[in-house]
């Protein structure tokens, strides 16, 4: 297989992709060979790796600390491109910030469901209360009715968020599109959610490859089980430069 690098940019989710899901938002971890296989890979890749995640850029560059990969935090609301850093600011949302404040009273007598307030946007988890699913939803669509539509919900695994309507995976793959050292290249999106269907959509529309790690319906064109088998293919490709996946591996 030839080791064309140069011609592809890859995007990453973290969550279910580079690491597993956890019962706890906080309890994540990162392999410890991880950050070493994507830096490798980047410079293989000319820089052209970056990680697209609903998380917060500052929750994870904790974890690949030191080193600072490209990177879209909150579905795309914040972004580091060649160091170039773009924020959200949560003040500018002051509807969303009252709407944290009274989701946590609705939920506080619910155990098992969990808050994860992201500043930007929030996350309603109720992995650790499946049975509590229904009002979970119920609770994140009323929030979305009295937000209006400057905002929307962004559903995942037992997980339901609330976030500014212009946020996206896809969105923020086509921005990185036309920045370098991405432009020009064949995408590749490697994700495992609901959130990542957008980015699929994105990179299948640029002619790219589109990979979802583990089951469910899906517009991917490649699927792979786990994410220790991903960190498997990237540690490959990082060490001897061929891509480790096509569409014939469906």
């Amino acid at each position: 297989m030839a080791k064309t690098n140069e011609n592809y940019a890859l995007f990453l989710d973290f969550d279910g992709t580079l690491v597993d899901i956890v019962e706890r938002p906080d309890a994540v971890t990162v392999d410890p060979a991880l950050p070493k296989v994507l830096t490798d890979l980047e410079d293989r890749l000319g820089g052209a790796l970056a990680i697209i995640s609903g998380r917060p850029i500052a929750f994870l560059d904790g974890h690949f600390a030191p080193h600072e990969f490209d990177i879209a935090g909150l579905h795309g609301l914040e972004q580091r491109i060649a160091g170039r850093l773009s924020m959200c600011d949560p003040d500018e949302h002051p509807a969303l910030r009252d709407m944290v404040a009274r989701l946590k009273q609705i939920v506080a007598d619910k155990e098992g469901i969990l808050i994860e307030d992201k500043g930007c946007s929030v996350a309603i988890h109720w992995r650790l209360a499946p049975h509590e699913k229904d009002f979970a939803l119920a609770t994140a669509h009323a929030a979305i009715e009295a937000l209006g539509n400057d905002y929307r919900v962004q559903h995942g695994k037992a997980v339901a968020e609330i976030l500014p309507s212009a946020a996206g995976k896809g969105k923020v793959i086509e921005r990185f599109l036309h920045e370098s050292p991405y432009r020009e290249r064949r995408p590749i999106f490697i994700g495992d959610d609901l959130t990542d269907e957008n980015g699929f959509k994105t990179v299948n529309a640029h002619g790219g490859l589109s990979i979802r790690i583990g089951a469910g319906e899906t517009i991917a064109k490649v699927r792979l089980g786990t994410p220790a088998e991903l960190r498997h293919c990237l540690a490959a490709w990082a060490t001897d430069g061929s891509l480790p996946f096509n569409e014939d591996d469906c």
